[in-house]
């Protein structure tokens, strides 16, 4: 056509489409997957700044002499660290990590740090290989980030089952960065799959994981959404990207290369067809969005902190963004973090009467559960893949007043089609009788 036409035709049209999508693409900073999102409270978010100086607690050799400590410090006691534990104590299994009893907040939490973990090629397993045939089950997760959470269970097995029984009322946190944030993600589902042996109730798990690497499937991802929380601050690669995460750390020299063919891929791919690919990892749990910056805007905006628990939308596609990599630093998380939680206090300052915090406070935890039930009403709409699906599953419910709030979804559909169904022909009989032309007619009332 170009030689007939004496114009490169088709050479115009592949440059106009390749420039119009590198342009929706380089506009995609702006935050929108989560522009619809609700903004989170100043209590929920509290943990996470705090999770993230103890993860860079880490890296310090020393940590009553820290070299690379944040401004104000870690804000941590030397005293409290129970162990700490790096590459050669971990037999390069799992990276670098330390559990801290933090008095002061009532928790134990197993900080794990990122970069050079040796991941598996198996990507993916199901994870009822691993765990059984009960509690999680019919969900795919990373294979070699689900084998350094399993060693560093073994491992500290004992030491977390002696702190809790030590400290009943404590909760048990798991937090991680990067690739160290899907060891903790998985390190929650075995703790909750093995709450007996540790002896401690569910609704005192919890996990915190900082642009976490993508680690499980998407049933797994929304169904444990109460338990597991992620934080991703703007344009981080790492929680959009699909690529097997060797490949990513294989690639660092060409890394713009790569996250451009990802693009490219995530682009062209169907969204109904990932969603319904049942060994497609994702973002584990409910999702904290950072947003500082917007297009044409020059500089960091006052950060913007968007929570929800998304089911389609889920950070789907690669964003091109000169800060794609930066924005997945710990150091930058942690500031825009703190930055983030000290204008959600100011903003609570401004309330007067503690009845009206109080009232938010509520608002709040309905919301939260109102947006679980959304998610799985909307993975269930999906036709998402779910191999092993018990009407248990989950912990969406397992809540201080779970039993009083249990809703119809829980319940299987045929048992609640048949309730709805009896209910609506126990209606039709008291109002209508049948006469003998075979219609139906409404009833005389007596009087």
């Amino acid at each position: 056509m170009s030689i007939i036409c004496g114009l490169p035709v088709l050479e115009c049209v592949y440059c106009l489409a390749c420039a119009r999508w590198a342009w929706q693409k380089c506009l995609y900073t702006a935050g929108y997957e989560s522009e619809n999102w609700g903004l989170a409270s100043a209590d929920e978010f509290e943990p996470v700044p705090r999770m993230c100086r103890l993860i860079l607690a880490v890296y310090e050799d020393d940590i009553r002499n820290p070299l690379w400590a944040p401004p104000g410090g870690y804000g941590i006691n030397p005293d409290w660290v129970i162990l700490r534990k790096d590459y050669g104590d971990n037999q390069g299994r799992v990276t670098p990590y330390m559990i801290y009893l933090d008095h002061d907040h009532a928790e134990i939490v197993l900080a794990v740090r990122g970069l050079n973990l040796a991941v598996e090629s198996d990507y993916v397993v199901l994870l009822d290989n691993k765990l059984g045939q009960t509690g999680f089950q019919g969900g795919y997760v990373h294979n070699g980030l689900l084998k350094g959470a399993e060693w560093v269970f073994d491992a500290e097995f004992n030491v977390l089952r002696d702190l809790v029984a030590e400290n009943p009322t404590y909760a048990l946190i798991f937090s991680g960065h990067s690739l160290g944030a899907g060891v903790a993600a998985l390190l929650t589902l075995i703790a909750l799959h093995n709450q007996d042996k540790l002896d401690i109730e569910r609704n005192r798990i919890k996990c915190y994981a900082l642009a976490p690497a993508r680690c499980m499937s998407l049933n797994l991802a929304v169904r444990y959404a109460d338990v597991i929380y992620s934080v991703v601050l703007q344009d981080d690669f790492l929680p959009r990207t699909t690529t097997a995460l060797e490949d990513v750390y294989k690639s660092l020299l060409c890394l713009p290369c790569l996250l451009c063919l990802m693009c490219l891929k995530d682009t062209c791919t169907l969204e109904k067809k990932m969603l319904r690919d049942p060994r497609r990892l994702y973002a584990p749990g409910r999702l904290y969005h950072i947003v500082e910056r917007k297009p044409f805007r020059a500089g960091r905006l006052p950060p913007v902190v968007r929570t929800a628990v998304p089911v389609d939308g889920r950070f789907e596609h690669l964003v091109l963004s000169c800060n794609a990599t930066s924005d997945h630093a710990i150091i930058w998380i942690e500031r825009e973090a703190q930055r983030a939680l000290d204008l959600m206090r100011e903003k609570d300052q401004l309330m007067e009467i503690p009845a009206k915090q109080r009232m938010e406070r509520n608002e709040s935890l309905t919301r939260r559960n109102q947006e679980y039930e959304a998610a799985l009403q909307r993975a269930v709409a999906l036709e998402i893949p779910q191999p092993y699906s018990p009407p248990s599953y989950g912990t969406f419910h397992e809540i201080d007043t779970r039993e009083d709030s249990a809703s119809s979804s829980d319940r299987p559909a045929s048992l609640s089609g048949k309730k709805r169904n009896d209910s609506w022909n126990e209606f039709v009989e008291r109002l209508f009788d049948v006469d003998d032309s075979g219609h139906m007619v409404f009833k005389k009332t007596h009087r």
